[in-house]
């Protein structure tokens, strides 16, 4: 017989049966990049832009990020994707600020000013203006039709 299990054993136990991992447990590139909504390669394509992006990797080259690490990412993303930074802007950010203020700007606690000059991603920023334009149209859109639903349900109760 062996030796009883501690009641965090268990409850992690179940955890991982549910698909849930503890928040303090490591994450594969998989569960990175669909946390984050960033493809795998980019993943890689930061790891080479930005040294203090370091995953742990066992055999095989399998990567496992630690929660730090995937706050830094969330920052990185944010800076890059959410603000509209260039890679080097995000990396004069990293210099300037350290990774603990970019690891806490991926978990939302504090800002970043927007970029300016060569730290700005023109072309980031004129997509997104466009992106939100055209979800407003077609929330605009969505909206005349939940008139007209609503129309034509008061009409039935009418001639009901």
């Amino acid at each position: 017989m062996g030796l009883p299990m501690e009641s965090s054993a268990l409850e992690s136990t179940a955890d991982e049966e549910r698909g849930e991992k503890s928040p303090g447990a490591f994450r594969t590139i998989t569960e990175v990049s669909e946390d984050l909504g960033v493809p795998q390669h980019v993943l890689r394509f930061w790891e080479s832009r930005f040294s203090q992006i370091k995953p742990m990797k066992r055999a095989g080259g399998r990567r496992y990020y630690r929660p730090d690490d995937v706050d830094l990412l969330k920052g990185v993303r944010r800076l890059l994707h959410g603000q509209g930074y260039t890679i080097r802007g995000a990396q004069r950010v990293l210099k300037e600020n350290g990774v603990r203020f970019v690891q806490a700007l991926g978990r939302g606690e504090v800002e970043v000013g927007a970029p300016t000059g060569a730290d700005r991603d023109e072309e980031s920023v004129e997509a997104a203006a466009a992106d939100r334009r055209s979800l407003e149209g077609a929330l605009a859109e969505l909206r005349a039709c939940r008139a007209l639903l609503a129309g034509l349900d008061e009409a039935g109760h009418d001639a009901a």
